[in-house]
């Protein structure tokens, strides 16, 4: 070391030729914010697939709901007698697959359990002109009403549940980054058809004809009617 390389102070000139120069503090900084990106990323990816539980209450979700009023769109005038209803549940196993792939890559299955009702009634409103016939003494009376109909399936979603959902890995993929609301249309659609098959077996419009039978006995009857008949035919015949 020359006499050069020395401050007056006695220590050595990092400007001088062969003199030791301190690394930027600046330096060492980009190397500690992308691990620390890099950490924050993977707790986000694996508190959504699930890779590290516990993590999810971590930034403390919550849900707020901003749904707006239900608005009344329609009114309409009812003029059939609900004479029976029928709960229903079945279990739906709906698989998806791809040609040419394993299920373990691409494909979907799910086990779902639908809960619902089915309402059968009869139409009041619909009786012809020549529906109802009285006596002259009016103690007798005989009515024809068309045949009883089932209403469509009204699944209650607070009975129905998935039990399991089986997906590859490229769907697993495509879940992080959107949701597939068509998988659960489905199913519901699914159990709904499975469902309304089932009513049309369990003979719920025979029951309900019996009961809307008995209802309008009574009825006439407490009006002075000792004789009423009801027959039931479709509006065709």
């Amino acid at each position: 070391m020359t006499s050069t390389d020395v401050k007056t102070d006695g220590t050595p000139d990092p400007d001088a030729p062969g003199g030791s120069r301190r690394p930027a503090r600046t330096r060492g900084c980009l190397p500690f914010a992308g691990v620390c990106a890099v950490a924050l990323a993977l707790l986000l990816v694996g508190s959504r697939v699930g890779l590290l539980p516990g993590f999810g209450d971590l930034f403390g979700e919550r849900t707020t709901d901003r749904s707006g009023p239900a608005v009344l769109k329609a009114v309409q005038d009812m003029s059939a007698y609900q004479a029976a209803s029928g709960d229903f549940q079945v279990v739906v196993d709906l698989e998806k697959d791809t040609k040419f792939l394993p299920d373990a890559v691409r494909g979907t299955r799910t086990l779902y359990v639908g809960a619902g009702t089915v309402a059968a009634s009869v139409d009041l409103g619909g009786v012809a002109e020549d529906g109802v016939k009285v006596d002259e003494d009016r103690t007798e009376a005989e009515l024809r009403l068309p045949h009883a109909v089932l209403s469509k399936p009204a699944l209650d979603p607070d009975r129905s549940y998935a039990v399991s959902k089986q997906r590859g890995l490229l769907d697993r993929l495509g879940d992080l980054f959107s949701d597939n609301p068509g998988s659960e249309q489905a199913v519901n659609k699914l159990a709904a058809r499975r469902i309304a098959e089932a009513a049309e077996e369990s003979g719920l419009t025979t029951r309900a004809e019996k009961n809307t039978t008995s209802m309008l006995q009574g009825l006439l009857g407490s009006l002075g009617f000792e004789k009423v008949t009801v027959r039931y035919a479709d509006p065709s015949s």
